[in-house]
């Protein structure tokens, strides 16, 4: 069988992330055998969105957390069972199935859970003789129990009041003892059958195969009484028969404990930790039954499988990335403090975008580049390369645009002008979502902060901009786990960046390295359109020396 493998970029994922993943993906599906799946770890931006309509591909699924989940472990597919079966028809099953717990179901929604130690404490508890009525007992549960046959009745008919009794004395003393709807276990005897009749039990249970006169049946029937024929005699019958009890009068229906398929194993081992039941449900997204799972299911748990692309430090990954097996990473960033408990194949080029090495894997394994994914990756050169301007581009990000956009049949400057449009149109959106549109965090000397980048194609749409985010700093940012923010507000047409700051010590590590003083809260920095080549490294050497 084909394993998952998930190939997941970045949090806040920018056009690169999302377009790397799907190529990548497209690529090891052709030359691997296992399934490879693009995901994202964030919300796509308007740029990305353009692209991929542009190309008409989907968008990857979401996912936050790439921790083991209930879904990847072994869970065990037992049907659920009616809430009316027998004690009897419950036990045999487990014994089949070789289970200790059936799930109790009706139209897929657990009703609640019978156990092996349900059933003999029943089977051991259980001396109460009107034990059938009070649990309103279908007579269909008696005959099943019983391996019987219904002589007079309707076996769908149920057991609403009367006591079970065993027919040991002459008819003259028995008349004394039973009551209306009693159930009445007796042998070939003529005269206790007509006795127990008469007094209106409910049912009579004639053991031993023995025959039924003409004339009983047709007395019983008059009457309103059942008559069952068992071929057990009347000392394996009154053992059994209290097993004919419906489950729902047994089962534990109360404060169960379920899970989801979606929760975390993590979660899970700890709940399991200070709960002792053998078995749980997991019940699916919409709430339905699914499934059962036990600690030992815990014990051969298969970890998520993650390529990583466009990044290699934790802090920008995914969440839970501790307890999947990363397979390989393909990045152009600096290496980052990621540690992996075995080798993995780790691909990492001082270019311009990602896109160009998954361009160039594709030459090296001789697999033809269709359209949609040469726009993909042709779209994500351009925007990581700022179309050529960013230092970060190579000969190599030019050259590899260049043949793609002719796969995909596009034209890279008026088709540029399109795609920064698409990404600089930030009127309609939030100061929060322009944040976070493209949002990376690092960590130096036990200092974190992050660096948001938003690109423009004109001066006024930057100016609007920057007052929005401004004003959202200073009265409603509320992330606290970063010591410092800064945000880049790039125009891409005169290649020159406002640098907006937050944070204590912020304003003072930003002119440091960028050697430029701020003014009306920003810095000013010509020529400056790379987040990786020319600020990141900067602020990494002051806050190092710090």
């Amino acid at each position: 069988m084909r394993r998952k493998v998930l190939v997941i970029g970045h949090k806040n994922p920018d056009t690169d992330s999302i377009c790397s993943a799907i190529a990548y993906a497209n690529l090891k599906n052709q030359i691997a055998e296992d399934e490879h799946i693009p995901m994202r770890a964030g919300d796509i931006s308007d740029e990305t969105k353009f692209v991929l309509e542009r190309f008409h591909v989907e968008a990857p699924d979401y996912i936050q957390d790439v921790g083991t989940q209930v879904k990847d472990i072994d869970i065990r597919r037992t049907e659920g069972v009616p809430d009316q079966i027998s004690l009897k028809k419950a036990w045999n099953l487990m014994r089949d199935l070789n289970v200790a717990t059936l799930p109790v179901t009706c139209q897929k929604r657990l009703d609640g859970l019978i156990s092996v130690k349900d059933i003999a404490t029943a089977n051991m508890d259980i001396y109460d003789n009107r034990i059938l009525s009070t649990a309103k007992t279908c007579y269909k549960n008696i005959i099943e129990t019983l391996e019987g046959t219904m002589i007079v009745g309707d076996e769908n008919d149920i057991v609403e009041e009367g006591k079970i009794l065993i027919a040991a004395s002459n008819p003259d003393t028995l008349e004394t003892f039973i009551d209306p709807g009693d159930i009445i276990i007796l042998s070939n005897r003529y005269e206790s059958q007509l006795c127990a009749i008469e007094m209106n039990a409910g049912c009579i249970i004639v053991c031993t195969g023995a025959p039924v006169s003409i004339t009983i049946r047709k007395l019983a029937k008059e009457k309103g009484c059942h008559i069952i024929s068992t071929p057990y005699d009347t000392y394996i019958v009154s053992r059994l028969i209290n097993q004919s009890t419906p489950i729902c009068y047994f089962m534990r229906k109360d404060h169960l404990i379920t899970f989801g398929t979606e929760d975390f194993t993590e979660d899970v081992k700890s709940v399991m930790a200070k709960v002792r039941h053998r078995d749980f449900p997991v019940l699916d997204l919409h709430g339905d039954y699914f499934g059962m799972i036990s600690r030992r299911s815990l014990l051969d748990v298969q970890k998520k499988r993650i390529i990583l692309v466009d990044h290699n430090e934790k802090s920008q990954a995914a969440d839970g990335l501790e307890t999947a097996e990363i397979l390989e990473i393909i990045d152009h960033h600096r290496l980052g403090a990621l540690e992996t408990i075995s080798p993995v194949f780790f691909r990492n080029q001082p270019v311009g975008c990602t896109a160009t090495i998954v361009y160039q894997m594709y030459l090296e394994n001789r697999i033809e580049i269709k359209p949609d994914i040469a726009g993909l990756l042709c779209s994500a050169i351009i925007t990581d390369t700022l179309m050529f301007r960013s230092p970060t581009c190579t000969e190599e990000d030019r050259k590899a645009a260049e043949t793609l956009a002719g796969i995909a049949g596009i034209q890279i400057r008026e088709f540029a002008e399109e795609l920064f449009h698409a990404g600089s149109n930030l009127k309609n959106k939030t100061p929060e979502e322009m944040l976070y549109q493209d949002f990376k965090t690092y960590s130096i000397n036990g200092v974190s902060f992050a660096v948001g980048q938003n690109t423009f194609t004109n001066t006024e749409e930057l100016r609007d901009a920057k007052g929005k985010l401004l004003t959202y700093l200073n009265t409603s940012f509320p992330r606290r786990d970063i010591d410092m923010l800064f945000i880049m507000l790039t125009n891409i047409l005169d290649e020159s960046t406002e640098l907006l700051y937050y944070g204590e010590g912020a304003r003072e590590v930003a002119e440091s390295a960028m050697r430029v003083t701020a003014n009306d809260d920003s810095l000013r920095l010509e020529g400056v359109v790379s987040r990786k080549k020319q600020l990141i490294p900067a602020l990494m050497a002051i806050l190092q020396e710090s």
